[in-house]
């Protein structure tokens, strides 16, 4: 099977409009900037929308609450500011840095502060992620099963489609691929989970280069593959085609089969 596709793929000349039927045809990257731009919009929005119910449901108003409370008590009690920047905490003087540091004490040595933290912190972490989990559950990869042809909201309005690169329409398994591990774990997920860590204090230098690192392999290959795939668009070996000028197959096997027709009708009309 194999050998006969390689030789039908070598062998066969069309015509210009076969050629262009059964031809790679790229969407342009405008048409997939304007279609990312309102399917960013819309995500956002599901997302937040699934954030505040999940808020809701877990109480972290409740946490938050709470440790905004223990920290102006203590602020109150010590005369200090427990959220400084690192400017300002390095500008301290040594008077007000020992107030400082008896305030975090007695943070540290309150249960109910403690404990109000730790949820907070766990909250944040399970609200953002399964939110965004969820964003891109029903944004990239249910209503596309729905549209067919891999198609966003985004996509359907721009006349753009994904299938795999050999031509056939892609399986709810690829899209699933291409949703979760591509777009939601290595685009989303790794940024945002670095992006939170800088923000409570949790690592240095190592995260800004690891999230410049996927933008930057993002970009390279946007610009030098031949699809113009992004990370997940290479994971799942899907492209993103114009649908007014590409016919995706339903399998390899009917891609096949047309290109064999079409050698034939050719073959035909030839004088020998």
């Amino acid at each position: 099977m194999y050998v006969e596709i390689l030789w039908i793929e070598k062998n066969m000349d069309f015509e210009k409009g076969d050629s262009m039927i059964c031809d790679l045809q790229k969407a342009s990257m405008w048409k997939r900037c304007s279609a990312a731009l309102f399917d960013f919009i819309l995500l956002c929005i599901v997302i937040v929308l699934f954030a505040w119910i999940m808020s809701a449901a877990l109480g972290f108003d409740g946490y938050s609450a709470t440790l905004d409370a223990c920290y102006a008590r203590y602020e109150e009690a010590y005369d200090v500011n427990l959220r400084l920047s690192l400017a300002e905490y390095e500008a301290l003087e040594e008077e007000a840095l020992s107030r400082l540091n008896a305030a975090y004490d007695a943070l540290a040595a309150d249960a109910e502060a403690v404990y109000a933290y730790n949820m907070t912190m766990q909250l944040t972490l399970v609200v953002t992620s399964l939110s965004i989990l969820l964003g891109y559950m029903v944004m990239e990869f249910t209503i596309p099963m729905c549209l067919g042809n891999g198609q966003t909201l985004g996509k359907k309005i721009f006349a753009i489609g994904v299938m795999r690169q050999d031509g056939v329409k892609i399986s709810g398994t690829t899209l699933f691929i291409r949703t979760v591990l591509g777009k939601y774990t290595i685009e989303t997920m790794i940024p945002v989970l670095m992006l939170l860590m800088i923000f409570f204090g949790s690592v240095g230098i190592v995260a800004p280069l690891i999230i410049g690192a996927i933008v930057l392999i993002n970009i390279i290959m946007l610009i030098a593959t031949r699809t113009n795939a992004a990370i997940h668009d290479g994971i799942a070996s899907t492209v993103c085609v114009d649908l007014p000028s590409q016919m995706i197959f339903n399998t390899r096997e009917d891609m096949i089969a047309y290109k064999k027709k079409l050698h034939a009708e050719k073959a035909a009309q030839e004088t020998y």
